[in-house]
């Protein structure tokens, strides 16, 4: 099958080809552009399907999907976080968007803060959701497999399952799932930034941690205390997958934080 032209519009959304890979994405409402960024192994349904609509109605959101998420077939480059940012900024190049708000989950929070370190001239305002600075930002028992038996924090059988069945669903190689959840892992290995890269960051920052996350809350605590104009909020009784679930707290404050 040949490959669909650049921004090809899709009755289930769009491709555009960026830096090789042909990159599928979604547009909603109209307003100030704001690009949602899910986390590894995601989609977009998965990660933003409670957000997406409430912020359609304010905004022109751009939801993509990844290199090897979901639409987006993977290819044989590595897959990181700079490189994963590099594609959105091609994407808005490719949709003659000059400037756009970030919100970004996970590995897509990385991708966000790294576009707006490396491209502050493209990015506006950027949403971190459940993202480390740095490695040493995640707790032990995440690291380590050797203490993810028993632990409330990690996705669950029904988490997995439902990650699984949604690549199954609509990726273009669903035979590779294990291959891709390898790719996921490494990528979300990325060593970060210095304190000195993150002084520097241009655009205002709204940041969002669950209370039983991924992240250290002091870990959290300390990149707000890092970026020059930042606001933190922990979200209570809220484990790393359910951070993104959690509309009833998290759309009033994005909704407040990206209001002109």
């Amino acid at each position: 099958m040949p490959n669909p032209p650049a921004a090809a519009e899709r009755s289930e959304g769009a491709y555009a080809h960026v830096n090789g890979l042909t990159m599928y994405y979604e547009t909603h409402g109209t307003g100030r552009p704001l690009v949602l960024l899910h986390g590894g192994a995601l989609t977009i349904d998965l990660c933003f399907g409670a957000l997406l609509p409430a912020l359609a109605t304010t905004h022109q959101v751009i939801a993509v999907e990844l290199q090897g998420h979901g639409h987006t077939a993977d290819t044989d480059r590595e897959m990181s976080v700079p490189r994963l940012a590099a594609d959105i900024v091609a994407l808005l190049d490719v949709l003659g968007i000059d400037r756009a708000d970030l919100f970004g989950f996970s590995l897509g929070g990385m991708t966000a803060l790294e576009t707006a370190l490396h491209h502050p001239e493209r990015v506006g305002r950027v949403i971190v959701a459940s993202s480390p600075y740095r490695q040493d930002g995640y707790l032990d028992e995440i690291r380590d497999p050797a203490q993810h038996a028993g632990s409330r924090r990690l996705p669950t059988q029904a988490d997995f399952q439902e990650m699984a069945d949604a690549y199954a669903a609509v990726a273009p190689h669903p035979e590779h799932f294990h291959e891709f959840m390898a790719k996921c892992s490494a990528a979300a290995g990325y060593e970060g930034w210095s304190e000195d890269d993150l002084r520097g960051l241009a655009a205002p920052a709204l940041l969002i941690l669950g209370d039983t996350d991924f992240v250290r809350i002091e870990h959290a605590a300390q990149l707000h205390r890092l970026l020059p104009d930042a606001r933190l909020a922990i979200l209570p009784d809220c484990r790393h997958m359910d951070v993104m679930r959690r509309a009833e707290l998290v759309l009033p404050m994005v909704e407040s934080f990206l209001a002109p």
